[in-house]
């Protein structure tokens, strides 16, 4: 019972640790502006915060694979994380600042890797524990966190951003002491956190081709996707409905199809099917912004994000030795993922500008590239599995 036992624990967490993030990322930049920053030294801090988390987010999947206590190194990486949030409440000044920016991003990079990677072994031990429910808590407490700290931001200015992100991570730090040291993996080898050993798997390689592929293809919308809507002539309203359609068909997924569609097709299947929900959603995006089109094809995002981070968790628990699988969960999140979509998001400024609209066929044939790729992900089709 054990393992059921510990679900409360990894909701809460989650909730904690995404309504932190929630709090905090969308009011940053604004922060920064009012302790004195201009437009492009605040770019110079945020770069620096995602060129940080790119080599501090694998460094610390390493760090609690070889420790052997990743639940420890997590706590311990929270703790530092609420701690140096604080210093963004008396820095001014770009130097300042940016040391601050750097050092949090740094230790907020490996959290959510080594999060699922616990949440994942947890699930796996017995029935009554899903990874993606606790996922999805984690999707719903960002949306509140967000409007919740937009409320606060109206009333005590936008220095309260800085001491709702450090209490909400002190007290995901709590729970993280808690949850069971166990994570998601296949054997119990000796082999300790090395990105090298993990690219020498094939499989590997070719799930995080696939993985960049689909996520890097959100890059556009991301970035674009309300400009073009505005450009057509549809109301904030509007805008803002299909964008909360989208993070609602994510979280279903999450609670709801995802476990079943990769339990019944498998994890390769699940990922050609995310992978052609993204041609058709950025296909249809490069024909039209008619409100009613896409109102149909923004929940396809449960498929395109949802389902495909599902599927993903699936493999590496399937095909990664458990020693090996905070350091996994971080390349993921980080290189394949993250890397991918920043410079996919650099180059779509470019594309968007140049071909306005059309430029959504790039994102669609990135799906299409993918395709090939998903084909060879075999895994398990029976058994319970973590996602």
């Amino acid at each position: 019972m054990r393992a059921r036992s510990s679900l409360p624990g990894f909701l809460f967490l989650y909730a904690l640790l995404f309504a932190a993030f929630g709090v905090a990322s969308p009011f940053l930049p604004a922060l920064l502006q009012q302790d004195g920053l201009t437009p492009g030294s605040i770019g110079v801090v945020l770069a620096a915060g995602t060129g940080i988390r790119l080599l501090a987010g694998p460094l610390g999947g390493r760090i609690a694979d070889r420790s052997g206590r990743p639940a420890a190194v997590l706590c311990g990486l929270t703790v530092a994380a609420a701690v140096i949030a604080l210093g963004y409440a008396p820095a001014r000044g770009l130097p300042l600042l940016l040391l601050v920016a750097v050092a949090h991003a740094a230790v907020l990079a490996p959290l959510n890797p080594i999060a699922d990677a616990l949440a994942l072994g947890s699930s796996r031990q017995k029935p009554g524990f899903e990874y993606g429910w606790v996922r999805a808590a984690g999707s719903a407490a960002f949306i509140l966190g967000t409007l919740g700290s937009g409320q606060c931001v109206g009333r005590a200015g936008l220095g309260v951003i800085v001491w709702l992100n450090a209490g909400l991570l002190a007290g995901a730090a709590c729970l993280a002491w808690r949850v069971p040291d166990r994570v998601a993996g296949v054997g119990t080898g000796s082999e300790t956190g090395s990105i090298r050993l993990l690219l020498a798997m094939p499989m590997f390689r070719r799930l995080m081709l696939a993985a960049s592929l689909i996520g890097g293809s959100h890059a556009l919308h991301d970035g674009f996707e309300v400009i073009r809507w505005r450009s057509a002539g549809l109301s904030d309203g509007q805008a803002s409905l299909l964008w909360s359609m989208s993070v609602a068909a994510e979280v279903g997924v999450f609670l709801f199809l995802g476990r079943r569609t990769v339990q019944r097709i498998g994890p390769g299947p699940a990922m050609m099917l995310s992978a052609t929900a993204g041609i058709v959603r950025w296909g249809v995006a490069a024909r039209t912004a008619w409100f009613p089109a896409m109102l149909l094809v923004e929940p396809l995002h449960g498929l395109t994000f949802a389902l495909l981070h599902l599927a993903c968790m699936d493999m590496i628990g399937r095909t990664v030795p458990a020693r090996l699988a905070a350091t996994a969960q971080a390349f993921y999140a980080t290189v394949a993922m993250g890397a991918v979509s920043t410079l996919v998001t650099l180059v779509s400024g470019t594309l968007y500008g140049r071909y306005g609209a059309a430029s959504f066929w790039s994102m669609a044939a990135m799906c299409a590239l993918a395709l090939p790729v998903a084909i060879g992900i075999r895994g398990e089709r029976a058994g319970r599995i973590a996602a």
